[in-house]
């Protein structure tokens, strides 16, 4: 399959949406975690923003397998993750804030989204 800009496109997406389902996994381990722990609610915004950087890292390493523009890649995959993951989020508990932890995330991810699509573009040049 040729490297064109379409597969960038759909390795992108694709990372995008592997992120969802990580997340929405992680989530549910740790429902179950809190309620078996009793951890305490302050907590939670914690685990939150941890949960939404293990899957832009873990997507990002699985999916971001062409080479270049890593950085770009990444910090576009975590954008992107941010406001998907909101939208998805709000739909399961039925309310919708747009405030400033919507910007919070964005840049977390957006960060996180940078730093591996730099990881996982040198790792790829490592192994080759």
């Amino acid at each position: 399959m040729p490297k064109g800009k379409g597969n960038y496109f759909f390795e992108t997406l694709i990372a995008i949406f592997v992120a969802i389902i990580i997340s929405l996994l992680l989530v549910v381990i740790a429902a179950f975690a809190i309620k078996i722990f009793n951890i305490a609610d302050s907590a939670i915004l914690i685990i939150n923003q941890v949960i939404k950087s293990l899957s832009i890292l873990l997507a990002g390493l699985f999916c971001l397998r062409l080479p270049h523009s890593g950085w770009l890649r990444g910090f576009i995959v975590g954008i992107l993750y941010a406001l998907l993951a909101e939208v998805v989020f709000s739909l399961l508990s039925g309310v919708f804030a747009f405030d400033l932890t919507l910007l919070n995330d964005a840049v977390l991810c957006g960060v996180t989204g940078l730093i591996t699509g730099i990881i996982a573009v040198n790792i790829r040049k490592k192994s080759e």
